[in-house]
């Protein structure tokens, strides 16, 4: 259980995988606010700055994912991002943060493919964190 509460904005339009992460991440102990689409986000990015972000990349486009951690880093470039998807499972295409040209260009301070196992998540978003 999170001792101090922290908020976690979650992006992602498959609504099942939303929920689920919700439920599970609030049951941890987090707050959390999670929306279905990359302008939902923005607009909570606007009005609040979450302590930790998880992004899906495909929403209404292919890179809303990618669009999502820019506009988050430039605004708090403090607050860390997950970027979890399914894209190399849906398309063949993979990539990662090994390089700083990757991590530059992505954004993003971790990369998961979806399917990560709720405690892992909990587990990552910790570490992130510093908890």
């Amino acid at each position: 259980m999170v001792k101090n509460s922290f908020t976690v904005l979650i992006a992602d339009d498959d609504p099942d995988y939303l929920f689920q992460v919700a439920f599970y991440l609030r049951k941890a102990g987090y707050e959390v606010v999670a929306v279905e689409s990359q302008a939902e986000a923005e607009q909570v990015i606007l009005k609040m700055k979450p302590d930790i972000a998880v992004f899906d990349l495909m929403m209404e486009s292919d890179d809303s994912g990618f669009i999502l951690c820019y506009k988050l880093k430039r605004k708090y470039p403090e607050v860390p991002v997950i970027l979890a998807t399914a894209v190399a499972r849906e398309t063949g295409v993979s990539f990662g943060l090994s390089s700083e040209q990757e991590r530059e260009w992505i954004r993003a301070d971790l990369y998961l493919e979806k399917g990560v196992r709720p405690e892992q998540l909990d587990q990552e978003i910790r570490k992130l964190l510093k908890l």
